[in-house]
């Protein structure tokens, strides 16, 4: 349809990729991003690691596997053409226990068949060359795992949308969502937007914003936060690139690991502790209605049942620096708790099922002229510009 109007809430990365491909694709659509903050990026795109990944860790055939693939490829280039800060430093993903080992064989056959380029399994020796003060009984090495600028490359991907004529339109908490005869009209107190088609990709908020819109309660988004140690300026040169855990497939985070950012930082972390907000940086920061809905979902106290040991552990290291770095110094030893202090954090818009099931893949609803992302969880940010290409093909099919 010429001269089509897309709405789109949410100025996060995802949402402004997809933006971005309509303008690009589709000469003539004028594109409408609105986001509730007074800046692009502000939530989940400008509180994560950095990390490009390489598509270790994902199912092989699943849509997270696919997207990721093709996301990194697609976001090197656009770095490299944006001159935006993107370092291939690689990462080792370490096992130090006996009992790891079988997972890390598994992991390795998942990896090669994900196709992740440049793969190898290193002994302690290959450890200590790639990364000199890493500890481990084996390895896998990915060394095209990237660090990035993931709330650069939002503001450049919102700047594309401006040039190619859209609209990026801040400070516009959406309140309604009204399907009209032919429109629908996106509602901010007395501000509004008419468009022919919305896309929701509103984040830790998206469950919220998907039912203004006629979607279904399923899945819930319960926040999770990430809290990270940053390492002193001392010790920072002790960790070359990345170095993580061999991951719990259980849950679908990764565990504590080093990263270097492209500042040249090193940080440790995240950790993964229940949040009392969704907008919950802080442990200080409680919403008495964000606890609420986390309480009135069936799935919360599923998961709780099912996963309370692994919550109460992660609530000990949350608050004592010297449990938190407890794990971490088995990956480097020469990194303790004296050579650390708290940093950041993130909050993790974790999907669940009624039945407490961690969503794990990307999960997207199509309702009529409305297509609502109800998860895009990591790694959402390296594959932003493949999920845009996807979201925008079934939009359009």
């Amino acid at each position: 349809m010429a001269n089509e109007i897309i709405g789109i809430v949410g100025a996060g990365i995802v949402g402004l990729a997809i933006g971005r491909e309509i303008a690009l694709r589709r000469p003539g659509t004028r594109v409408v991003v609105v986001d509730k903050e007074s800046e692009v990026g502000q939530h989940q795109t400008g509180h994560n690691s950095g990390v490009v990944h390489a598509g270790i860790y994902y199912t092989p055939g699943s849509l997270k596997a696919e997207l990721c693939t093709r996301g990194r490829l697609l976001l090197r280039e656009y770095c490299s053409e944006r001159g935006i800060a993107y370092d291939e430093c690689g990462k080792l993903v370490v096992a130090v226990r006996e009992d790891e080992l079988g997972r890390l064989n598994d992991l390795e056959k998942r990896a090669r068949e994900n196709g992740v380029p440049g793969l190898r399994r290193v002994d302690p020796a290959g450890i200590r060359e790639i990364e000199p003060h890493a500890a481990g009984l084996a390895a896998l090495h990915s060394p095209e795992t990237a660090i990035t600028d993931f709330p650069g490359v939002a503001r450049a991907f919102a700047d594309d949308i401006r040039k190619a004529g859209g609209e990026v339109r801040l400070n516009f908490p959406v309140t309604a969502i009204r399907k009209n005869v032919g429109s629908i009209r996106i509602e901010s107190g007395e501000q509004s937007v008419t468009a022919d088609r919305v896309i929701v990709c509103a984040g830790i908020h998206t469950d919220r914003v998907a039912r203004l819109a006629g979607d279904v309660a399923e899945p819930r988004i319960i926040p999770f936060r990430g809290e990270y140690m940053r390492v002193s300026d001392e010790k920072a040169d002790l960790v070359r690139g990345m170095i993580y855990p061999v991951p719990d497939p259980r849950y679908p985070f990764l565990g504590v690991h080093f990263t270097r950012r492209v500042t040249g930082i090193v940080e440790v972390g995240p950790n993964a502790v229940l949040a009392t907000a969704r907008e919950g940086y802080t442990r200080t920061r409680i919403s008495v209605p964000d606890l609420a809905g986390i309480a009135a979902w069936p799935g919360t106290w599923h998961m709780a049942r099912k996963h309370w040991r692994t919550g109460v552990k992660e609530v000990r290291g949350s608050l004592s620096k010297s449990r938190y770095m407890a794990e971490a110094m088995r990956y480097v030893p020469e990194i303790g708790a004296d050579d650390v202090y708290r940093a950041g954090a993130g909050v993790r818009a974790q999907a669940l099922d009624r039945d407490g099931s961690l969503v794990d893949d990307f999960r997207i609803h199509r309702l009529g002229p409305i297509t609502a992302v109800r998860n895009a969880p990591s790694p959402a940010a390296t594959s932003s510009l493949a999920i845009a290409e996807h979201v925008v093909g079934q939009v359009f099919e």
